[in-house]
């Protein structure tokens, strides 16, 4: 074995005993029961054939002849070996109830963990991973879990107690005809090791695979207009095909491997079985080891019984393996670094007592103020006012690409700043700063003069306002998508917003108005209605700080100029970030900056740069598009 193999096997391992401690540590007891009852399980079959040598040898064989026979002590030991038997099957009963609330009970808890865990994870995993991969791990792994922790483990359990009780037996029968069975058993697992390495590499890469089918497929499916737009039907066809190949000659290697275990183990059980009979035969004749009828056919009993439960194992092997690739990427996102967040820099509500100064309260005053703990103990409160400033801030997504370089500017407390620049300049991103969906590599930004960093993130975005180019709306009313900008409001805060996004009256229109209900991302709506859904989403949060990201890109001219009305009136008071291709959107903005590949190349207000006759100008009449 390489040292590669090596890391493998102890990975798998710690894979393994990581599960199991889900089971033994979320239902300890009940795993216990179980225990006891596989156990007894194993007696109840193991008894058949330990039964055969005493019913043969002490009741059958006496009898025969026998001008009187007397049959009570057989009845009787035939009584006991019943009792065994329905010991046995209670037992089964019980430990089979058991491990179906143990499964689902664990399942419940991994997929409990993933998503209490994913809701901490940066966007950036959700950038780096699809959505159907992601999907992957909550249906296809923990399917596997349940199959590995319903089925493998009590079998495996079973067959290991079945082979250590029925080894001692054999042990104590004929020491002689054990011997045969260690050299047999040994051949068994080699055989199971070699088919069984190869086996688990496929079923590992079968998972895997299953997961890029997924992806794949929810993509499509989201995408299924662009695809019969641009009639990419036959090539996004061709595109599942070769990732479904992938599937089909991982999973037929996999499953060829698995299926060859059962019967090369089964054949190597028989052959066992028939070198018994013949070696036993030899031992019986001769007289050597003191071997009577009864023991041969008992023998042989365990014989098969010894052979059998390696059998088992080996064919949920292949489940085992399934799950610990499941659970290992289950794991593996369970243990994604979550967001760092070394902020201590809260958000309260506040007052002013009668000298002026900010007082914090429960209540909410419509004032807040930032709480701002000190290293000497005292504590701070700085108004929210929206006064964001970057200082020579500089980012790139990976180290080796710097996608803004040196940017300094401000946006003072009720300005609107507008980012204008070709696709890739670096407006969107400036955004994702902003409010820490990623975090600057040199410079600093800082709000209301507090380093952003020194902000706890919840904090901080509960000051924000973003209204994006591609909208959500979750399956809900329309009353419920509104009120997720702030989930106390009022029924009437909610009519308000709506009204002053002018999404109020398309929404009475609706048959059932606000308590209509939306599925699939509002597809019953049109973009510019779910666009305004959004806007009056922002505005029922009522930040002071507000970001819009293309925000009436999906709206059309006539509508956007109703928008607009709305827009003016939600930004009135408050620091707006605005990103549009729409120049005319942006004319009464404070301060329009021209971005070029992530610098700023030009800044003023709208006249200012028209004068200039720059890029700006440019792009405004038309002279220049952006791309």
């Amino acid at each position: 074995m390489n040292k590669s193999q090596g890391n493998s096997a102890k990975h798998t391992m710690k894979t393994a005993k990581r599960l199991l401690k889900y089971v033994t540590g979320t239902y300890k007891i009940e795993f216990i029961i179980v225990f006891i009852c596989i156990i007894l399980c194993s007696i109840s079959t193991i008894s058949v054939s330990l039964s055969m040598k005493f019913l043969l040898d002490d009741y059958i064989l006496p009898l025969i002849g026998n001008a009187n026979p007397n049959f009570a002590g057989l009845y009787r030991a035939l009584a006991v070996l019943g009792c065994i038997f329905l010991l046995g099957v209670v037992a089964s009963f019980l430990y089979s109830r058991l491990m179906v609330k143990i499964g689902q009970g664990v399942l419940k808890r991994v997929r409990d963990e993933m998503f209490e865990h994913m809701q901490t994870l940066p966007i950036r995993y959700f950038d780096q991973n699809t959505n159907g991969s992601i999907m992957s791990l909550y249906t296809n792994d923990t399917d596997t879990l349940r199959q590995m922790i319903n089925q493998s483990i009590p079998q495996v359990l079973m067959s290991g107690i079945t082979i250590i009780v029925t080894f001692v037996s054999m042990l104590i029968l004929s020491p002689i005809l054990t011997l045969l069975a260690i050299v047999v058993i040994f051949v068994m697992f080699l055989a199971a090791r070699k088919l069984g390495g190869s086996s688990g590499k496929y079923f590992v890469r079968q998972q895997l695979d299953l997961a890029d089918v997924t992806g794949f497929v929810e993509e499509r499916m989201n995408g299924q207009r662009v695809i019969k737009v641009f009639n990419h039907e036959r090539i996004s066809e061709k595109e599942f095909d070769e990732l479904n190949e992938q599937l089909y000659v991982s999973s037929s290697k996999a499953h060829t491997f698995a299926s060859i275990m059962g019967p090369v183990m089964g054949n190597i059980g028989n052959i066992q079985f028939v070198l018994t009979a013949i070696l036993g035969g030899i031992l019986l004749v001769s007289g050597i080891g003191g071997l009577t009828i009864g023991t041969i056919v008992s023998y042989m009993q365990f014989s098969k019984s010894f052979t059998q439960p390696f059998m088992q194992v080996a064919q949920q092997f292949n489940s085992i393996i399934m799950a610990l690739a499941g659970a290992e990427r289950i794991f593996n996102m369970i243990d994604e670094a979550p967001e760092v967040d070394d902020g201590y820099v809260t958000l309260v509500n506040a007052r002013k007592d009668a000298d002026g100064n900010l007082v914090e309260c429960k209540e909410r005053t419509g004032l807040w103020a930032w709480k701002h703990p000190h290293q000497d103990g005292s504590v701070t409160y700085t108004q929210l006012r929206g006064d964001v400033r970057f200082y020579d801030m500089s980012f790139g997504y990976t180290e080796d690409k710097i996608v803004l370089h040196d940017l300094t500017l401000y946006a003072k407390p009720g300005q609107k700043l507008a980012f204008v620049g070709s696709t890739g300049a670096g407006k969107t991103t400036i955004t994702n700063l902003i409010n820490r969906f990623y975090d600057v590599q040199d410079g600093k930004i800082r709000y209301d003069d507090i380093n952003i960093n020194k902000i706890k993130k919840a904090d901080l975005r509960r000051s924000l306002g973003i209204v994006l180019q591609d909208t959500h709306l979750f399956t809900g009313t329309i009353m419920e998508n509104i009120r997720y900008g702030k989930l106390d409001a009022t029924d009437e805060e909610v009519y308000e917003a709506a009204r002053l996004a002018y999404a109020d009256q398309f929404i009475r229109r609706l048959p059932n108005g606000y308590d209509t209900m939306l599925n699939g991302d509002g597809e019953e709506l049109s973009q510019g209605q779910r666009q305004l859904l959004a806007i009056a989403r922002a505005a029922v949060a009522n930040p002071p700080v507000l970001i819009l990201d293309e925000a009436t890109s999906s709206i059309d001219t006539r509508t956007e100029s109703i928008v607009q009305k709305g827009m003016d009136n939600l930004m009135k008071g408050r620091t707006v970030f605005v990103i549009a291709h729409r120049l005319s959107t942006i004319r009464n903005s404070d301060a329009i900056i021209v971005l070029e590949h992530g610098r700023i190349i030009e800044r003023g207000t709208h006249k200012d740069l028209i004068q200039q006759k720059g890029t700006y100008y440019q792009l405004y009449t038309g002279k220049l598009e952006l791309s």
